[in-house]
């Protein structure tokens, strides 16, 4: 039977009826089986799993790797088949693992591109629809159809003449050139940031974004080229944009340009900890735009990227990781000073975040009106732990040092004279 004749329901019926439609599904299951083998042991080779990898995913069925493998078999099955008898059922089972792959390579690619958003869900929900509708009209032999029909709705757009086919065939190609420069993108963005720290790890986000960026406009000209559309118009859209860079969109250029500075100079670096405008924490993003900042009380802060740069900020890890804390604690004027003193020090070092070298120190930093008020100073170099769970702790074990010593902590005493009428 040629596949001209399997072009109804009753050829179908009759086709998947037949005995070599059994060794068909059979050659399908072993394709199955032999590609999730292979996807399996292509997994234990890397070793742990990521859910951000577009290729191997979280598990076997979340990457694109085993459907890709899976479609490969099932063309070599159906090419091995043909010596014997026209397959039937690999010509439904090819444009449904065709559908599956653009479906499971558009949804990794949107979900390590970018986060989980209503759009992106939105775009994966249209991929998923368009790809299923395409495979039931390819199957169903109504596509060829439908796409002459559309070949003959035509009309002019300057000196180029267009159809509705041309359009759609040029749309599904700017969209398979653009997941295709994020999921290049992507990959290069994880082999760079892979084992990145510090000043390194800025730099190499820099390189990433900068890749991306020159990715998604290559792409973008590759699709309007596919769609038709003249590139020599362009300089028009671009006369436009220059002119809404230079009165309303100045402060969103200004934030790009000072992202890429940001990053290239390494003035401030992912993990560095500073203090911007009064906020202070802990830099977790450099995006293009903004950079995000997390005190320890777990607040963040959405910082556009020319404050960054025209502002004044204090970068306290820049030239030294290391941050230094103080307590104060006051006790009674007749107490020991010097056992005083030995105490609240060994207090500080008794906690194992505490530097040895500078060694904490005591100093006698005023005669209060209740006291004498000691400042116990320490560094630390891991302020992202927090601060106030470590002040605790050594004024926990100064409360007890104290009182183990019978030194007293004072409380404030007034003398109030009354004068009789």
């Amino acid at each position: 039977m040629s596949d001209a004749q399997v072009t109804d329901l009753d050829s179908w019926i009759t086709a998947l009826s037949r005995p070599s439609a059994l060794k068909e599904l059979a050659a399908l299951a072993l394709c199955v089986a032999l590609a999730w083998a292979l996807a399996a042991l292509a997994g234990r080779a890397v070793g742990s799993r990521d859910s951000r990898s577009i290729l191997l995913g979280r598990s076997i069925v979340d990457g694109v790797l085993f459907p890709i493998l899976l479609l490969l078999l099932a063309y070599l099955a159906r090419g091995f088949m043909l010596r014997w008898a026209t397959p039937v059922v690999f010509k439904i089972a090819i444009p449904v693992l065709i559908a599956l792959l653009v479906i499971r390579l558009a949804v990794k690619v949107l979900q390590a591109a970018f986060q989980q958003t209503p759009l992106v869900r939105l775009l994966e929900r249209s991929i998923s629809w368009v790809a299923w509708l395409a495979m039931v009209l390819w199957v169903s032999g109504l596509l060829p159809v439908i796409l002459e029909e559309l070949d003959q709705i035509t009309w002019k757009v300057g000196g180029t003449s267009m159809s509705v086919r041309t359009l759609i065939e040029g749309t599904l190609t700017a969209g398979a050139v653009l997941i295709l420069s994020l999921w290049i993108s992507s990959g290069i963005e994880t082999r760079l940031l892979r084992s990145a720290t510090g000043g390194e790890l800025s730099l190499r986000k820099a390189l990433s974004n900068a890749t991306r960026a020159l990715l998604m406009f290559v792409g973008l000209l590759v699709a309007l080229s596919a769609v038709g559309i003249n590139l020599s118009a362009l300089s028009v859209l671009g006369g436009a944009i220059g002119v809404g860079v230079g009165f309303g969109l100045q402060k969103l250029a200004a934030n790009y340009v000072s992202g890429f500075v940001i990053l290239a100079e390494r003035s401030m670096r992912i993990g560095d900890n500073v203090r911007v405008d009064g906020f202070e924490g802990c830099i977790t993003q450099i995006n293009a735009r903004y950079t995000v900042i997390r005190s320890l009380a777990g607040r963040e802060s959405i910082v556009p990227n020319e404050m960054l740069i025209t502002s004044r900020v204090e970068n306290l890890s820049l030239a030294d990781t290391r941050v230094w804390q103080s307590t104060v604690v006051s006790v009674a004027y007749d107490s020991d000073v010097s056992l005083a003193m030995r105490l609240l020090q060994q207090a500080a070092l008794s906690q194992a975040r505490v530097l040895r070298d500078p060694e904490p120190s005591v100093s006698l930093s005023s005669f209060g009106a209740d006291g004498l008020e000691f400042t116990v100073g320490y560094w630390i170099v891991d302020p992202e732990n927090g601060s106030l769970n470590l002040k605790s702790l050594i004024n926990l074990a100064i409360l007890g040092a104290l009182r183990e010593n019978r030194i007293e902590i004072p409380f404030p005493q007034r003398v109030v004279h009354t004068r009789g009428q």
